[in-house]
């Protein structure tokens, strides 16, 4: 049986990651179209704070909790969306900028009625966004949480509306999301 490439630093280690000398590409496999992301798992300095927000702000349910250390939370009665745990991190200060990890967690609402809604807590809450935008597949919320985790909150456009580019290839933009509509969407 072949054995996988190694990698070092990001990059192939070896004669071009064990491939024959006379073969310089690699035939790449796509993934099965129903692959999704499943869940986050998230470091968190204080269990508690946490738990608070991803359940009173975001609207997560807690699943399971093992004592001060750990909790699970989801939408819909799935058995988690969100894990979070202080088992390396309690008390701990967020990551400083500038250093790699977690650039956001995306959290996807089904409608843009939905996402309204997060929106309109949110605001309830006090919490402060990082930006909002419309990005022609899809409208999108960012902030963070306690932690200081990046999050995105967002709904996907009917496929029949994204852009695209002369060429038939997608075309995402980063417009302007104009929050004051998307709220009076949470009033219809």
């Amino acid at each position: 049986m072949k054995q996988p490439p190694k990698f070092t630093n990001g990059q192939p280690a070896g004669p071009q990651a064990g491939l024959p000398p006379d073969q310089t590409a690699v035939s790449v496999a796509l993934l099965d179209p129903r692959v999704r992301i499943g869940h986050v798992h998230l470091k968190v300095a204080d269990l508690d704070r946490a738990v608070a927000f991803y359940r009173d702000v975001l609207g997560f349910e807690v699943t399971q909790r093992f004592g001060r250390s750990a909790a699970f939370l989801s939408a819909g009665g799935y058995h988690h969306h969100v894990g979070l745990n202080t088992w390396e991190s309690e008390g701990g200060p967020p990551p400083s900028p500038g250093t790699t990890g977690l650039y956001h967690a995306a959290i996807l609402y089904p409608t843009r009625a939905e996402l309204a809604r997060a929106l309109g807590r949110l605001v309830a809450a006090g919490v402060q966004l990082d930006g909002a935008a419309d990005h022609g597949v899809s409208e999108a919320l960012y902030l963070r949480d306690p932690d200081d985790n990046g999050l995105e909150l967002y709904w996907d456009k009917p496929v029949a509306q994204w852009p695209h580019s002369p060429n038939g290839d997608l075309a995402m933009v980063t417009q302007p999301l104009d929050l004051g509509a998307l709220l009076e969407e949470n009033k219809l």
